[in-house]
């Protein structure tokens, strides 16, 4: 069975992808206080405006992208030259100082992301279903350095939807999920969305050091 992603980016189907930077990453970045050249991982990172904003604010930025429509698409539709090289088993595609590899994100190792000291989740955990999500907090969580922080950007649907993706993650299960590693704070919760009903509530993480400090 394809993975429905892969159709929807093969079909044209993005409904998902915005044409402008997400407003909670504008409004809650700067406050995370991290350092202006850490390394932003961004994972299931689509063709994302969100990662050009964070190019530009200094940031290096490395998104994981299984669909490589979605990575061509990102790179045609920006400015500069590209460099193309392999790492790790991923093909890679770098704009400026956005980095885009190609691959699943569960083979991205803890190697690759020696230099990672953020990141950003605007559209990777609500892909994925509930047997998967577990698995991508854990790894999530193996790649970042103790004190790394990052925002998460979770989505809910109407009671009873239970389509997707995106799929709905509520508030309980994203705490069940992250809080072993991670300190989690939820700084907004929004209004459902005219037409989808979807709701989006944005929360700050921080990566837990090895005994939970």
């Amino acid at each position: 069975m394809d993975n429905p992603w892969l159709v929807r980016w093969r079909e044209g189907r993005i409904g998902f992808h915005r044409d402008a930077p997400h407003p909670a990453l504008i409004r809650y970045w700067q406050a995370l206080g991290a350092a202006t050249d850490a390394k932003v991982l961004v994972p299931l990172c689509g063709k994302s405006l969100d990662m050009r904003w964070l190019a530009g604010q200094g940031h290096p930025v490395l998104g994981i992208e299984l669909a490589s429509e979605a990575i061509e698409q990102f790179l045609a539709e920006g400015e500069g030259e590209v460099s193309r090289y392999r790492r790790g088993g991923f093909e890679i595609g770098r704009q400026h100082n956005v980095e885009l590899w190609h691959g699943d994100f569960f083979h991205f190792h803890i190697e690759a992301a020696a230099e990672v000291g953020a990141f950003y989740d605007r559209a990777a955990l609500i892909a994925l279903s509930e047997a998967t999500r577990q698995r991508y907090a854990f790894h999530l969580a193996q790649l970042l350095p103790p004190g790394s922080q990052g925002l998460l950007i979770g989505l809910t649907r109407a009671p009873g939807d239970e389509r997707g993706p995106p799929f709905s993650v509520g508030a309980e299960e994203i705490r069940e999920l992250f809080a072993p590693n991670f300190e989690l704070e939820l700084l907004e919760e929004g209004e459902p969305e005219p037409g989808s009903g979807f709701r989006e509530s944005v929360w700050r993480l921080i990566r837990r050091g090895p005994r939970g400090d």
